[in-house]
């Protein structure tokens, strides 16, 4: 029994000694710690912020809050009727009256920016929009656009890529 008292007490000095060692290591090396709120990170250029919209593009087809897992995207609209400028018949239009989504039930899939035909949400790179209540992680389409003035450009092409063709 004492000679495994014995190996117990040396095994947990030698451990302590690997600590000290590895701890005097890397206290050495200068830190590679981000000093976050003073120091902005350097973002990919497809990193998933937040989602912006581009009211201009949204044609009010209800895709993305049909296919939003999570009911998170709140769209409301009604129809005008507009005369043609030649004659004919009246064109009907829907308008947008309400795009929000809710942020405190959204889990950030990005389904809803891929399903979109019109190119009427993007990916943000904003990830600074905490607040202190839930009913305020509402956004409605005012605040959802002045994230679209933050999306960056698509990165150029790597060297020896060929462009995509476009459609016609």
């Amino acid at each position: 029994m004492a000679e495994k008292k014995g190996q117990k007490e040396a095994g947990i000095g030698l451990g302590l000694l690997k600590g000290l060692g590895v701890t005097l290591k890397t206290m050495l090396k200068p830190a590679m710690t981000v000093q976050y709120p003073h120091v902005k990170p350097d973002l990919p250029p497809r990193t998933r912020g937040v989602i912006a919209l581009k009211q201009e593009n949204c044609t009010v087809c209800y895709k993305c809050a049909r296919e939003c897992p999570d009911w998170c995207i709140y769209i409301d609209a009604h129809k005008e009727s507009h005369e043609p400028a030649g004659g004919g018949r009246a064109r009907s239009a829907k308008i947008l009256d309400r795009f929000a989504i809710d942020y405190s039930l959204c889990m950030y899939c990005g389904i809803c920016v891929e399903v979109c035909p019109f190119d009427a949400l993007f990916w943000s790179p904003e990830f600074e929009y905490a607040e202190y209540g839930l009913s305020e992680l509402l956004h409605e389409k005012e605040r959802l656009e002045e994230w679209t003035y933050k999306v960056l450009p698509p990165p150029a092409l790597e060297v020896g890529a060929e462009p995509a063709e476009e459609a016609s």
